[in-house]
């Protein structure tokens, strides 16, 4: 059995739905807040995820980080050593999947060989009549980043937990390789 910690960043505009995100995943879909707090720098969770057919887990370290620019530089400080960027926009909101490149951008610049597994996730497709950002433009963004893609509902508490189980499965993957290597050199 081994037990893994990955920093995991989140990471988007002001208002996308990235603290309802968290909670309800917290809550194994058992939970939505009506009422939020503006995120001012960032705010740190701690979630243990199993690897489906292991005895594995991963303890995902979520920085729910502001989306505010005026928060930025305490943001950026604390986004040093992640191990995984979760990229959440909302569906309705162009603007707020066009900023993704920045956000990635920002969080690659901080990572320590410049990239950074990761997921893009469009939050409140509870909303899908008003949505702006089809489903295969965002799709196909990400696979150009080389991220998964996962639509959600953080209101609804619809698909929340699965971009957090692609990223475990990610980080867990990538600690296999490691040892993968490191037993061949040996």
């Amino acid at each position: 059995m081994v037990k893994l910690r990955a920093k995991c960043l989140l990471a988007g505009d002001s208002t996308v739905g990235k603290s309802a995100l968290v909670q309800v995943f917290r809550s194994e879909s058992a939970h939505f807040l009506k009422n939020y707090t503006l995120t001012t720098g960032v705010d740190i969770f701690v979630n243990p995820v199993l690897i489906p057919d292991t005895s594995d887990s991963v303890e995902l370290f979520l920085f729910d980080s502001s989306g505010k620019e005026i928060f930025y530089d305490s943001v950026e400080s604390q986004w040093e050593l992640a191990g995984a960027i979760c990229l959440v926009y909302d569906i309705t909101n162009a603007t707020s999947f066009s900023s993704c490149t920045k956000w990635l951008e920002r969080a690659q610049a901080q990572a320590p060989n410049g990239q950074l597994p990761g997921v893009l996730v469009g939050n409140k497709m509870d909303l899908a009549s008003r949505r702006i950002v089809e489903y295969k433009q965002a799709e196909d963004w990400a696979a150009s980043q080389g991220m998964e893609y996962f639509e959600t509902s953080a209101k609804e508490m619809e698909n929340c937990d699965s971009p957090f189980l692609s990223l475990a499965k990610a980080f867990h993957r990538m600690y296999e390789e490691k040892l993968e290597h490191i037993q061949c050199v040996v």
